[in-house]
């Protein structure tokens, strides 16, 4: 063979392992989840079974791609899953005692969303029956199925001694909007912006429709409504003294009469009382709350009382997040989600004995309705399971079954990366929870970037759920660690009182070890460490880079960057009490806490990222952290996020683009080249 033609053969055979190699890559690349697949996504929300327990009706939601919005409609389907379809247009169904008819909420006449109910035979009439000027909310049903019980806003008149006398304005004159006079403490809220002023009061209605009437009265505000089983009154939280709003952590319950309007107060210790749930022949009321107390965190204790608001005693404490509780039908205790050390399960409470789990599992499990013939449904999520519509027994609760799974379409073709749960000992032998997703087709013999994401709040819980975020972030093969540092929830109150008055603190160092136990595994580049997290998660985020150089790059999302103003400007008056001291009386603490009194240690390039319209973080905490950085010239950017408020995910498009603009800017720094024989050095020795 000549010369040439070697050449030319050896030259073919090289191409063709460049093109196969590439076609692999390209089929591993396709088979792997994209940020893009979340406008195909899909979730189902709180199951509700009909009284006979023969069908159940949910709320499916999915992203509008035309119009940048998540939309959703009811469906039904037969308790054993057949049938699944669609029942109608709008949201929060609720069955009718007697399972003839179901109420629910969409836009009606005159303007804003209405109650309607809809029959349930084969005729399926619908019929409106308010017709309020502002939206209704917490929608129950009388026992007797003939009222409607439910909250609205009642807007006060304006205050008589602001009028004044303006000249005479001149035809056709264009003149500047009258301003807006703000006399309240807190007087915004992240979501929905200025809030209106007035208060918060219980309606009801006939099911047949007419003439919405108030049953309770005075300048206060009144929680959600729950009916006692004779119907003759209505349960209720709320702090009806005068400047409720200046009483931190206060509440009581309350009972109206629905034909007086007349209002007993049940409860009157100092604390929080929340949530009051008759038992079935009415003679007890079980409620949440805790008493007073100056920590930031505690968990809800679980208490029951005698009707008349005597014999209070705790049933349950220390139980994680507690939610959806429901009497047990014979009245012999209560039922209710639990959320504690990344999973959530249900747990049943006797009225004499101690908690007990009824469901176990690595997931996360919302129980949403329980029928008087032990038959529940509810929500589960797991590390691969984005979101289940399912159901169980009471009588065998191991045997939970799928009736509508989620995203089947889009996970069918994609390989998700493995979650593996973690524990490990922080600085001072606090045990630490945690978790690590992998990228797909993970091989521990090669370095992989690391991404630590920080969740929010502080006190909230990263989980045992599907996370769409952290799969995608896998899927461009990083490595991502996430962690629940002291100070979340789930794991007691004195674990997540141990940041009281001292956040951030040691929460960094149980990040910092986290982060050295996934090195210390030997499949992470130490060269690329990336690290971002949003709110809670920004403030930690802002504060790791002015405390070490490790990382390589980091986002700080929707951070609190300076307490001093944020307490000022936040939606909520209650960070001021998150301080031993007001900081005119002794600004020290606030200063210690602000990451932005530690800019001047910052070499990490930090990009900034919040919504437009965040009333919870405001834009100017991360205006004063990007100005401070941006003069000392450290690489930076601010990303202002359009039609953004507190939440980076809505509307859906921002949580595309947050997730892009993410990894572009950690794609900026990455060290390229062979992590061991280019030295295996870490970002703080660069």
């Amino acid at each position: 063979m000549s010369r040439y033609m070697l050449s030319l053969l050896l030259t073919l055979l090289t191409l063709a392992f460049a093109f196969s190699g590439l076609e692999a890559q390209a089929q591993e690349s396709s088979s792997r989840l994209k940020v893009g697949h979340y406008l195909d996504w899909e979730f189902v929300q709180t199951p509700q079974l009909s009284p006979d327990a023969t069908q159940l009706v949910y709320v499916r939601e999915w992203i509008d791609k035309v119009n940048d919005r998540h939309a959703s409609e009811v469906w039904i389907m037969d308790a054993d899953g057949g049938r699944n379809r669609f029942l109608l247009e709008g949201g929060s169904p609720a069955w009718s005692p007697d399972g003839t008819r179901v109420a629910f909420v969409k836009q009606g006449e005159p303007q804003g969303a209405q109650i309607f109910v809809r029959w349930m035979d084969a005729e399926g009439a619908v019929s409106q029956v308010t017709r309020l000027t502002e939206s209704p909310s917490s929608i129950q049903w009388s026992p007797d199925g003939n009222w409607l019980a439910f909250n609205v806003l009642d807007e006060a008149p304006m205050d008589p001694a602001w009028q004044i006398e303006m000249p005479q304005r001149p035809e056709g004159a264009d003149w500047t909007a009258s301003p807006r006079i703000v006399e309240k403490l807190n007087y915004r809220r992240d979501g929905s912006g200025w809030s209106p002023v007035g208060s918060r009061h219980i309606y009801v209605v006939s099911a047949s429709g007419g003439t919405a009437r108030r049953v309770t009265s005075g300048n206060f505000d009144h929680g959600s409504p729950q009916w006692m089983p004779d119907g003759q009154s209505i349960l209720f939280s709320g702090l009806r003294v005068e400047d409720a709003e200046y009483q931190y952590r206060e509440s009581a319950l309350y009972s109206v009469d629905v034909a007086s309007g007349g209002i007993q107060q049940i409860t009157d210790r100092r604390g929080s009382e929340t949530s009051p749930l008759p038992s079935p022949d009415g003679s007890l009321i079980a409620y949440q709350g805790d008493e007073f107390t100056t920590d930031t965190y505690t968990e809800r204790e679980m208490y029951v009382m005698n009707a008349n608001g005597s014999g209070s005693r705790v049933i349950a404490r220390e139980m994680g997040g507690i939610g959806n509780v429901r009497w047990a039908a014979d009245g012999r205790g209560l039922y209710f989600t639990a959320s504690m050390k990344g999973t959530s399960n249900l747990w049943f409470v006797p009225l004499n004995g101690e908690p007990q789990s009824v469901t176990e599992g690595n997931h996360m499990l919302s129980t949403t309705d329980i029928a008087d013939n032990g038959s529940a449904v509810g929500i589960r999520t797991s590390y691969y399971e984005p979101g289940s519509l399912v159901t169980y027994s009471l009588q065998n609760p191991s045997e939970i079954r799928v009736l509508k799974g989620t995203n089947e379409a889009v996970l069918s073709q994609v390989e998700l990366g493995e979650v593996e749960e973690i524990w490990y000992k922080s600085v001072d032998g606090l045990d630490i929870q945690g978790w690590i997703n992998k990228p797909p087709g993970f091989d521990s013999s090669k370095k992989y970037p690391l991404i630590l994401r920080i969740h929010g709040g502080p006190h909230s819980m990263y989980n045992s759920g599907f996370d769409f975020k952290n799969q995608d972030h896998a899927a461009n093969d990083y490595v991502v660690l996430y962690t629940n540092p002291r100070g979340s929830s789930g794991y007691g109150s004195e674990f997540g009182n141990a940041i009281n008055y001292a956040y951030p603190s040691m929460d960094y160092d149980d990040l910092m070890v986290g982060v050295d136990s996934l090195i210390a595994r030997g499949y992470i580049d130490e060269r690329n460490l990336f690290v971002y997290g949003g709110s809670g998660g920004g403030v930690l985020t802002s504060w790791i880079v002015g405390h070490t150089d490790r990382f390589t790059a980091a986002v700080a999302k929707a951070p609190v960057t300076n307490w001093m103003s944020f307490v000022g400007t936040t939606d909520g008056a209650s960070w001021y009490f998150d301080f031993e001291k007001h900081f005119w009386e002794d600004p020290s603490e606030h200063l210690q806490r602000s990451p932005l009194m530690y800019v001047g240690n910052v070499t990490t390039p930090t990009m900034l990222m919040t919504g437009e319209r965040d009333l919870r973080t405001p834009m100017e905490q991360t205006e004063q952290y990007y100005r401070a950085l941006k003069l000392r010239q450290i690489p930076t950017a601010m990303v202002r996020l359009t039609d953004g408020w507190h939440s980076r995910s809505r509307p859906p498009t921002n949580f595309i683009r947050v997730q892009l603009l993410l990894r572009n800017w950690f794609d900026r720094y990455k060290v390229a080249g062979d992590p061991v024989t280019d030295g295996g050095l870490g970002a703080g020795s660069r």
